[in-house]
C-alpha cells in the first residue's frame, strides 16, 4: 500500500483519518493559506487544500497526500479563524438566530504520478438565538479561537445549535471523510481493501 500523508497539524483531522484505520503520518504544510475575500469559498478551499497537499509532494514522493481546508461563511463574507476571544464573540453574535455555511475543501494528490483530486464538501449550520452571557460563557469554556466560525461542534459548541445539515458531518469537523475514502481508492487505497 502506498504511504499516506496528511498534510495537516489539525488534532481534529488527525483524528477523523484515524477512524478510517490507514497509517499516515501527519506533517504541517509549508503553504501560504491567504483567504481571497473575492474568490468563491467553494474554490477558495479547494485551491488551498491542493496547495497544502503539493507543498509536500517533493517531501514525500512516492505518497498519496492528503490537504484539506475550511473556510465558514456568513452574510456573503468569509470568516476565518478568530484568534482572539473579542472577535469570537463577534462572530458568534452576528451567527446567533441564523443559517450560515460551511465549505471544506479536499485534496488528494499522488505524489508520484502527480495526479490530484480535489472536492468541496458544504455544511450548514443554523445557530439558536444567543445571549451575549451564552456566547462569553461558551467562549470561556471551550476556547475556540482556531476553529473558523468560533465554535467546536464536536465538543460543547453543540449547544450552540438549532439544526445541522449536509451530507457527512465529518466535513463541518474539517475533513469529509465519505468524500476522502472514494478519493483514496481512485488512488488504490481502500480502507476495507
Amino acid at each position: 500500500m502506498k504511504s499516506i500523508v496528511l498534510a495537516s497539524t489539525s488534532p481534529y483531522r488527525r483524528e477523523l483519518l484515524e477512524k478510517l484505520g490507514l497509517p499516515f503520518r501527519t506533517v504541517s504544510p509549508r503553504f501560504d493559506e491567504r483567504i481571497e475575500q473575492g474568490d468563491a469559498p467553494e474554490e477558495q478551499v479547494q485551491r488551498l487544500a491542493l496547495g497544502k497537499a503539493l507543498s509536500l509532494r517533493e517531501d514525500f514522493p512516492d505518497a498519496v497526500i492528503i490537504g484539506s481546508d475550511q473556510v465558514f461563511v456568513v452574510a456573503d463574507e468569509i470568516v476565518g479563524k478568530p484568534g482572539t476571544a473579542e472577535r469570537a464573540f463577534e462572530q458568534l453574535k452576528r451567527m446567533s438566530g441564523g443559517c450560515h455555511t460551511f465549505y471544506t475543501g479536499l485534496a488528494v494528490a499522488d505524489a508520484a504520478t502527480g495526479e490530484t483530486l480535489t472536492a468541496c464538501v458544504p455544511f450548514t449550520v443554523t445557530l439558536r438565538d444567543l445571549t451575549d452571557d451564552e456566547i462569553r460563557n461558551y467562549i470561556s469554556r471551550e476556547r475556540p479561537l482556531n476553529c473558523a466560525g468560533s465554535f467546536m461542534i464536536e465538543g460543547l459548541g453543540i449547544a450552540l445549535m438549532e439544526k445541522l445539515e449536509g451530507e457527512d458531518f465529518t466535513a463541518l469537523i474539517g475533513l469529509p471523510l465519505i468524500r476522502l475514502v472514494a478519493m483514496l481508492r481512485r488512488f488504490g487505497v481502500n480502507p476495507l481493501g
